[in-house]
């Protein structure tokens, strides 16, 4: 997979160069907890934004399993560029998914590919139930409500989201939908100021009467009931979201093993803290290869089967990638302590792998329920 051929249109040289200016702006970034907008102007100049569309639709082609291999290679210079980066990406591959299957979004894909546009994720907050409300008025609805950890939100053209919509037999369902963000009623709060991924603008975003027409409902579904729609979602997104940490964790077991080689005396009594790295890298990475292996490139049937072990696999990588990190700390020592130190940004930046659905315990309880009910 390491020598996986990423597509002509993207070669790697020009990934290596924007890796090189990326990791020279990361420290900045961090420090001021601002939008990495340098970065995604050179993403956006290079049409990274529609590499994985397919060609006759305008886009590069660029394969899901090549795709997670570019967004590792950008975590490796800076996490929160290929955070954000891969949020677009997942919204991207479900509507491929879609298109792949079912014929249809081609326009939207088209319209994304044209126009280099930048797609805004809110799932991260909303999972079964959803959040925000819906009302009824003529030829669509109003919708009021917050969505938080809506990272990129200071650069994206369109938010794809959902809320909840109480139906005239009383019963709530929760319907999806696309809005511009520059619709009248929609203010970012830039409340983004956290530990880790400090420059991803995960920001939250405000609805005030905004109008939603009737044509951009999506999906209806029952409110807090798992959809067939999760079995794509998950399948397609955890593959990319994750390819970030195991960049990380790459960056960090470097970084670890350079420190080494230059110590002088006593390194010897690292080398089974090196050891213990490699294999918490190693199972992180096995997993990491195995959860893009379920999206086999967007040719899959969705199962239940297939998301409980995604889930599984996203809570393991989670669990090897933040070891990974912890390990190299502990090999490089007190030195890695310092803010001077770019293991202290990794560690920050890895914390955040726990967060993205499910988080463990929640995960724990959804598989558990499952494989009892098929037993």
């Amino acid at each position: 997979m390491e020598n996986m051929a990423i597509d002509r249109k993207f070669d790697s040289r020009v990934l290596t160069e924007l890796q090189s200016a990326f990791e020279e702006r990361s420290k900045l970034f961090d420090q001021e907890g601002s939008f990495v907008h340098e970065n995604y102007d050179d993403l956006k100049k290079h049409r990274f934004f529609s590499a994985c569309i397919p060609e006759d639709l305008g886009g590069g082609g660029v394969s899901h399993s090549a795709m997670c291999q570019m967004i590792n290679k950008i975590a490796q210079s800076c996490g929160s560029t290929a955070l954000a980066f891969s949020m677009h990406q997942h919204l991207i591959a479900a509507a491929q998914w879609k298109f792949k299957h079912k014929g249809l979004g081609a326009e939207m894909l088209s319209k994304v590919a044209n126009n280099e546009l930048i797609l805004i994720s809110t799932g991260a907050g909303d999972w079964l139930g959803s959040s925000g409300i819906l009302t009824k008025t003529e030829g669509g609805y109003l919708f009021n409500g917050k969505k938080h950890f809506a990272s990129q939100s200071v650069a994206g053209n369109v938010i794809v989201t959902s809320a909840q919509f109480k139906k005239a037999d009383k019963l709530w369902d929760v319907l999806h939908f696309s809005v511009p963000m520059k619709n009248e009623g929609i203010h970012i709060i830039e409340n983004w100021n956290v530990m880790g991924m400090r420059a991803s603008g995960s920001h939250t975003i405000e609805f005030n009467d905004v109008f939603i027409p009737e044509s951009s409902i999506s999906l209806a579904r029952p409110k807090d009931e798992f959809h067939m729609i999760w079995d794509v979602v998950l399948t397609v997104a955890l593959p990319l979201i994750m390819s970030t940490y195991v960049g990380i964790a790459e960056k960090a077991m470097r970084l670890a093993l350079s420190f080494t080689k230059n110590k002088g005396k006593g390194k010897e009594t690292l080398l089974a803290m090196i050891g213990k790295m490699n294999n918490a890298l190693l199972s992180a990475k096995t997993q990491w290869k195995a959860l893009i292996a379920l999206a086999n490139d967007l040719d899959f049937k969705p199962s239940e089967q297939t998301t409980v072990q995604a889930l599984s696999f996203k809570t393991n990588i989670s669990k090897e990638t933040k070891e990974v990190v912890s390990m190299a700390m502990e090999i490089v020592g007190g030195q890695s302590f310092f803010k001077t130190n770019e293991l202290e940004r990794l560690f920050r930046d890895v914390q955040a792998s726990e967060f993205h659905p499910l988080p463990t315990w929640q995960q724990y309880e959804f598989t558990g329920k499952r494989l009892l009910k098929n037993e």
